[in-house]
């Protein structure tokens, strides 16, 4: 993956094959600059990669159009961002949040199911604001329940919060990876990597190795 800048053109990842199961938790780990962020980019299909291969259920992403690449995102990813706000829409309630969601994939859901998965019953009246910073990010991976999303990928989602929120995102992911969903997480919080069944670690952009537990 290259970018260029005023200095010229800087490599953000190389030479970094990896395959990705359909269950548990991945964890992209290492030190901020890596290449954390940028591969969680790109298999979120965010980016296209500049050289190489990347495959989706066996599908070359490359020979996919711009809507086809969009219909995958819909239909099958789920993306969670670092700063809660950023996943949620403040102007609706919390169970309205779940129905825009849905919505936006084509589906129905029913949002006092996915609250009472995620510990959250009684607020789906709520609105977004009364939540803590641990809450809304449990709402935001429920808003990827909500659209049905096979893989979710989330970028450091512990890092914005205090170590209590912290603690309701780990339960939560504990919840996702015991029901085989495939969820993704660029992070280094240690506990959050202490959680992964699989941990590739990046330095400089290059994959250093998979650690499989």
């Amino acid at each position: 993956m290259d970018y260029r800048t005023p200095a010229g053109v800087v490599t953000g990842l190389d030479d970094v094959t990896l395959r990705v199961p359909a269950g548990g938790i991945t964890v992209f780990a290492g030190p901020s600059g890596s290449g954390k962020s940028t591969l969680l980019r790109v298999l979120g299909l965010f980016e296209r990669p500049a050289r190489g291969t990347l495959r989706f259920d066996g599908v070359d992403t490359a020979t996919l159009r711009h809507s086809g690449r969009r219909a995958l995102r819909r239909d099958r990813l789920g993306q969670v961002f670092q700063n809660p706000p950023e996943n949620l829409l403040d102007y609706l309630s919390v169970a309205d949040n779940l129905r825009a969601a849905a919505q936006s994939a084509r589906r129905c859901c029913d949002p006092d199911e996915i609250l009472g998965q995620l510990g959250l019953e009684g607020t789906g009246e709520w609105q977004v604001s009364a939540l803590s910073g641990g809450q809304q990010q449990r709402l935001a991976f429920g808003c990827a329940l909500a659209r049905g999303s096979s893989v979710i990928l989330a970028d450091e989602p512990t890092s914005q919060l205090d170590e209590a929120s912290a603690d309701l995102v780990l339960g939560t992911l504990r919840y996702l990876a015991e029901r085989e969903f495939a969820v993704l997480v660029a992070s280094h919080d240690d506990r959050l990597i202490a959680l992964g069944s699989r941990v590739a670690r990046l330095r400089d952009g290059r994959l250093e190795g998979v650690e499989r537990r």
